[in-house]
């Protein structure tokens, strides 16, 4: 019987990993009260650090976080207080989900009028996001923006390491090594990958090896492609 005793991923600021990739970010996040409105919309692909920075800028800040995708028009005065901040991830769900794209913009002139700051995460620009709320999309589209962008070898390597860690795997410089000079920079590919190992080495009752690791990114780039 295989269980599953994965350790929850370590959020805190101390975890986070500073790169090139995402400076510009972390320097707009610790100015909040530089954000033209209080407001900020952060973006990044999936696995890019964007749940990770968000959870320590909440914790700093004392935010809320909720999720876009289960927003409603009811439920919005609550999560803003006076003076407070909040954070509203995955913001590019709010035009596919029933009564999002209304709350999101009641929480945007709710947290004007309370003087709260909204942070937004997404994975790509407001004019993808299908909005067709008229007031919000003018919004959305002239919020400020800052992005997360591609990682160098070095963060990948460093980001595969913590996952490894979280998982409470131990592995050989050699085979990071090896991952990232074969792989795609993706953080999400990254996630996948470091799961995948996990599991199969479980299933085969032994380490990670590079057999794994060359097996199931053979998988995986077939997958994607």
């Amino acid at each position: 019987m295989t269980l599953d005793l994965t350790t929850p991923p370590a959020f805190s600021r101390a975890d986070f990993l500073p790169s090139a990739a995402n400076e510009t970010a972390l320097s707009a996040l610790d100015a909040p009260r530089d954000w033209p409105q209080g407001r900020m919309l952060l973006i990044g692909p999936e696995g890019s650090g964007k749940s990770h920075m968000v959870a320590f800028w909440a914790a700093e800040n004392g935010a809320r976080k909720v999720s876009a995708a289960v927003l409603n028009p009811e439920s919005t005065d609550r999560l803003v207080a006076e003076g407070g901040a909040l954070v509203v991830e995955d913001a590019d769900h709010s035009g596919y989900a029933a009564g999002a794209e209304q709350a999101l913009f009641h929480l945007w002139n709710l947290c004007g009028a309370r003087d709260c700051l909204l942070l937004m995460t997404a994975r790509s620009a407001p004019r993808d996001w299908g909005l067709v709320l008229p007031d919000l999309r003018s919004r959305m589209d002239a919020v400020a923006q800052v992005r997360l962008g591609p990682p160098d070898e070095a963060l990948l390597a460093a980001v595969l390491v913590k996952l490894f860690a979280d998982r409470q795997l131990a592995v050989s410089a050699g085979l990071i090594d090896w991952l990232v000079l074969r792989m795609d920079r993706d953080m999400g590919l990254a996630r996948r990958l470091v799961s995948g190992m996990d599991r199969m080495a479980l299933a085969r009752k032994g380490p990670v090896t590079r057999k794994i690791a060359a097996d199931l990114l053979d998988k995986l780039t077939v997958a994607d492609a």
